[in-house]
């Protein structure tokens, strides 16, 4: 139960992805959401695709509609592109869906909120109660019509839209390809939006100060909680025998933020028993795969593909260390999940990393983007096994006492109370930093939308 007797709050997620292979706000929305309702409060959530595994802890689950248009538009398959079934088109957001995605653009974050608005509004049309609606890293225009509807909106930001754009234009390789990076983004509404929430999470020093940079929120409405892990689940297992030899890592190819290019290059260059195992989507096409190939040590590179949370288990628990070579990372939980395995970190400086591996302990730090370094630090620890052991044990401590689920939910929910406090008895539009002018022009026209028809969209 909450404590001190307080009463359970009544909360509404929105996330336009749930499932927790799609990213860590998959991960963060199932475990937050689960260690909340263990606390007492109840938990509805309003969820787009992919959707996640069941939450037997929530008291609803809402599925919301998205084709994702978008994705058959990068992947160039044609058949994604046709609405299922065809005469959904002519709805006005599953026309503009399919029409911005022919054109660049990223739809699903707008789309998304405009049906959780709907569908949040019908609820409170049956008689749902809400103390406070968390959005996680959407920040569409939807959601200002819940904060015009009078209800305390909070959302995450595990690092804001500007670092996946920057990231984008390190991959273009001419004007054509900038210009539609330029352009695929929805970094404006989510800055004008995650200006007008009345906190905001999010999980690290770094990105905090890359949201207050890049979408000019006000420091005093950020709260710094940080990602949590199921360090239930993800921990050691005495009975699982080490490899001495292999290096894990988890992260995509196709994201040069990730630095797995780099990773397959130091790997390249230590003595040959060392083995990459890396947990990307497997295709023919992937990017470690190509890189190993070119380097003559395909036979020491192995793409396992996104499995299941068993075989990610077995794997943290096999390896001899895991390595996290990213360019940026707004928390990092892959170092997180190892070290509550007890399996030592080798990771870059880079982003919110140092923060991790400091407060975790259970690894050491090197320079990001160099071969040179990451072979290194990689064979020194390969190399000292009794390290190795030392710096697995340091790691599962250090995160039980900072990110285990329960403590990470008891502060978000202490942030909830504040928030509600804050605007018992007050207009919703009164926590924002947005300039007044700004305000009154948002409160009206969200709340012009406040009738929408939900079964349309």
């Amino acid at each position: 139960m909450p404590p001190d007797g307080a009463r359970p709050l009544r909360i509404a997620f929105v996330a336009y992805r749930g499932n927790m292979q799609c990213g860590g706000q998959g991960v963060y929305l199932w475990f937050l959401a689960r260690e909340l309702a263990r606390l007492g409060h109840r938990v509805d959530v309003f969820v787009g695709p992919p959707y996640p595994d069941a939450m037997p802890f929530a008291r609803r689950v809402t599925r919301l509609r998205n084709q994702q248009y978008w994705a058959g538009w990068f992947s160039k398959d044609r058949q994604k592109l046709i609405p299922d079934p065809p005469l959904r088109v002519l709805h006005p957001l599953e026309f503009y869906e399919l029409g911005a995605s022919y054109l660049g653009f990223l739809p699903e974050p707008f789309a998304f909120s405009m049906r959780a608005f709907a569908s949040v509004a019908e609820a409170l049309r049956a008689g749902e109660r809400y103390d406070i609606v968390h959005d996680v890293q959407c920040l569409g225009w939807g959601l200002l019509g819940l904060r015009a509807l009078g209800l305390p909106l909070v959302t995450t930001v595990h690092h804001p839209l500007t670092i996946d754009r920057r990231t984008s234009f390190i991959r273009d390789t001419n004007l054509r390809e900038a210009i539609g990076t330029m352009t695929f983004y929805p970094v404006g509404m989510q800055s004008f939006v995650a200006r007008r929430v009345a906190r905001l999470f999010t999980s690290s020093e770094v990105s905090a100060n890359q949201i207050v940079q890049d979408f000019g929120v006000d420091r005093a409405n950020l709260r710094m909680v940080a990602n949590g892990v199921d360090t239930e689940l993800f921990s050691p297992d005495p009975a699982v025998a080490r490899d001495p030899h292999e290096v894990l890592c988890v992260g995509r190819a196709s994201d040069p933020n990730k630095g797995v290019a780099t990773l397959v290059e130091a790997i390249a260059k230590l003595p040959g028993p060392t083995r990459l195992t890396l947990v990307d989507d497997d295709h023919p096409d992937d990017g470690a795969r190509k890189r190993a190939h070119a380097l003559g040590i395909a036979d020491r590179v192995d793409v396992v593909g996104r499995v299941p949370i068993e075989r990610l288990l077995a794997l943290y628990r096999r390896a001899a260390l895991v390595c996290v070579p990213s360019l940026f990372e707004g928390f990092g939980l892959p170092a997180a999940e190892a070290m509550a395995c007890g399996t030592p970190v080798v990771a870059t400086r880079a982003g919110a990393l140092p923060e991790v591996m400091r407060t975790g302990g259970g690894g050491i730090l090197v320079d990001p983007g160099s071969a040179d370094a990451l072979a290194a630090g990689i064979g020194e620890l390969l190399a000292q096994p009794e390290a190795r052991a030392e710096l697995g044990a340091r790691g599962r401590k250090g995160v039980l006492g900072a990110y285990a689920w329960p403590s990470v939910a008891a502060s978000t929910a202490a942030v909830y109370e504040e928030v509600v406090a804050e605007r018992r008895g007050r207009p919703a539009s009164s926590t924002t930093s947005a300039p007044a002018g700004q305000r009154r022009a948002t409160a009206s026209s969200a709340s012009s939308a406040r009738d929408a028809n939900q079964p349309g969209i």
